[in-house]
């Protein structure tokens, strides 16, 4: 028994977390390369080690995926203080080269004199397809106005197809579940975010996020654009960016007669955080929104004028409404505060509603035991504090988007004021919208 716990402590020393070993790199200039504070690390390592995240059979394993920031040009490498041998019976290393090879395409370096070269290069690298937007970041640590560019691409342009192959391997290490795209589907829109920056006398785009978006049929003419795969890398996170993008996209389709509206496959939290902020700020030009019309309810008017100005659909020009009417409610007046807890709380009811109905259903065709424990489960008191605490939960993410809208509607905003964020700030910022 002592042999084998001997050997569980040996073989433990050789596993490694793959989150921490995979350092990640977008490269601007050679110095990049062996600077520790331009390193960052992936969120989620699973769909290639496992849900363990863990490598076996090295020690100080450290995989290097760096890309030049422009093009996305690759350099891998694979390097290990110790690895396994033959003294530990039966036991092999994970072949850690071969699962990244899976997800990276062709044409990757492996030597870093090559990578250097190809970085010398960069200058040539333009942004894909049409410029969309143009904004500036005012950055503290630089002391300047940063330059940032959307563009929206489609696969056809020349040379977009495998700089795509390359930006899409940080999906798996950001999107907990990744996957990729047929992108010979011509229903697909690309948009791609840079930032334009200067290096000796030259313009240079440095990568910075992108979105994807499947354009679906609607009977009997029309399309819905359905938001797919949203990132923003993580050295971009938490200036606005991931903001920026989804605004412009939606401005994009809203000048299409053939757009119904605009949806979002399988948004995460963190999407519909960032979804609620840009329609909020959208709809404050819109006359349903005004401050005198919120407060006489939701109206059929709001729902149309959303829709046909902003492509917004009904179940979101409904949030859209509480939001602003939460603005617009002075919730320290009883009365005035009464009458929005009503108001959400009549949306919110809607489930509890159907599990009515499916009760007075159950009667009819339950025996009487059966029909108990259905009627525990649909218990009174607990489906009222269950509504009130998705009020208050909802009332928490309400308050939020009004604190990020008033800054970004007050008279002094200008420009974005950005600092750069420690690693603690970076886990809740813009990042992978869509599941």
């Amino acid at each position: 028994m002592a042999a084998v716990n001997d050997m569980e402590k040996k073989l433990a020393e050789f596993k490694c977390d793959t989150n921490e070993a995979i350092c990640l790199k977008l490269v601007r200039f050679q110095e990049d390369i062996d600077d520790e504070s331009t390193t960052f690390h992936p969120e989620y390592s699973h769909q290639l080690f496992g849900d363990d995240e863990v490598s076996f059979g090295y020690k100080g394993l450290q995989i290097q995926l760096y890309y030049s920031a422009g093009n996305l040009s690759t350099l891998f490498k694979v390097k290990y203080t110790a690895r396994v041998t033959d003294k530990f019976d039966c036991v092999e290393p994970d072949e850690v080269e071969g699962k990244i090879r899976e997800i990276i395409p062709a044409g990757f370096y492996c030597n870093t004199d090559d990578f250097i070269s190809v970085l010398e290069k960069e200058a040539n690298f333009k942004p894909f397809g049409s410029l969309q937007h143009t904004y500036k970041v005012h950055n503290v640590e630089a002391g300047e106005d940063l330059t940032y560019q959307i563009h929206k691409v489609d696969i056809s342009c020349p040379g977009f197809r495998e700089y795509h192959e390359r930006l899409q391997t940080f999906l798996m290490w950001f999107i907990e579940t990744a996957s990729y795209i047929e992108v010979d589907d011509d229903r697909w829109d690309f948009f791609l975010l840079f930032e334009k920056y200067n290096k000796d006398g030259e313009t240079l785009y440095a990568t910075v996020g992108y979105m994807t978006v499947y354009n679906y049929y609607v009977y009997p003419d029309k399309t819905r654009p359905r938001v797919s795969q949203m990132l923003i890398l993580p050295p971009f996170q938490g200036e606005g960016h991931g903001a920026q993008l989804l605004e412009t996209v939606h401005k994009y389709y809203c000048s299409s007669p053939k757009v119904q509206d605009i949806t979002a496959e399988d948004p995460s939290e963190n999407y519909v955080k960032l979804r609620d902020f840009v329609l909020v700020k959208l709809c404050l030009s819109l006359q349903s929104f005004s401050s005198e019309k919120l407060l006489q309810g939701f109206s059929d008017e709001m729902v149309t004028e959303a829709r046909e100005k902003l492509k917004i659909n009904k179940k979101h020009a409904r949030r859209v409404y509480e939001i602003l009417r939460l603005r617009n409610t002075d919730m320290s007046d009883e009365e005035k505060a009464r009458e929005f807890r009503l108001e959400v709380k009549k949306r919110l009811y809607g489930p509890y509603r159907k599990n009515q109905r499916e009760l007075a259903k159950m009667q009819k065709c339950l025996r009487p035991e059966e029909l108990a424990s259905h009627v525990n489960q649909m218990d009174t008191t607990l489906q009222h504090e269950e509504l009130e605490k998705s009020y208050q939960d909802v009332l928490v993410e309400y308050r939020r988007v009004l604190e990020r809208l008033a800054q970004a509607v007050s008279p002094t905003a200008v420009t974005q004021s950005v600092e750069p964020l420690g690693a603690e700030h970076r886990q809740t910022a813009e990042r992978s919208p869509c599941r």
